[in-house]
């Protein structure tokens, strides 16, 4: 695996969970003030990696679809446990992801989300109602190594955006340290 790709997936796991997510929130105010309840975070929002939605057609057929997005941030009250009807869709620049295929993620979203939609929520928030938002926000994140003319698109195309630290990446593991010696068997 590629360093690059290394600070993709480790930015991605970071998010995934919705305390980390708002620290990325956290760095774009307008979204940062949707999150319900700062004092019950983990109760306010849910982290969907890679999510996917059942789509509902005029003539009740149904069909799953993964959306483009790397991450989607639903809010939810946290007293009622029903979703506010806010929905953050996050777009991590991947690593060689030009700008021209940042953006067609994000106009395939509004596609999608144009569509009578359900979500297929994790299994701990099940019980929530999954219908769909009345509001979609997207949130483009872009990291070290991400050329500065995608930021440059961004601001000019005015779509919120910010500029993630790296995240601390896990040395991995030594190999020789977790193999095991080979007994010898002198009866072979």
């Amino acid at each position: 695996m590629s360093n690059l790709q290394l600070h993709y997936d480790t930015l991605l796991s970071h998010c995934s969970n919705p305390l980390e997510a708002i620290a990325l929130l956290r760095e774009y105010r307008p979204y940062f003030e949707l999150i319900p309840s700062l004092r019950r975070p983990s109760d306010s929002l849910i982290s969907i990696p890679f999510p996917v939605v059942q789509l509902t057609s005029p003539n009740l057929t149904q069909s799953h679809m993964q959306l483009e997005c790397d991450l989607a941030l639903i809010m939810c009250d946290p007293d009622w446990k029903v979703k506010t009807g806010q929905e953050i869709f996050v777009f991590i620049h991947r690593p060689n992801e030009d700008y021209s295929a940042l953006l067609k993620r994000w106009r395939q979203v509004e596609v999608t989300l144009g569509e009578e939609y359900y979500w297929l929520l994790p299994w701990k928030h099940r019980s929530i109602i999954s219908d769909r938002g009345e509001y979609h926000y997207p949130l483009f994140v872009t990291l070290d190594y991400s050329p500065a003319r995608i930021a440059k698109g961004l601001a000019g195309a005015s779509l919120p955006h910010v500029r993630a630290l790296t995240p601390e990446i896990d040395p991995p593991p030594d190999i020789e340290e977790n193999q095991q010696d080979q007994i010898y068997d002198s009866t072979s």
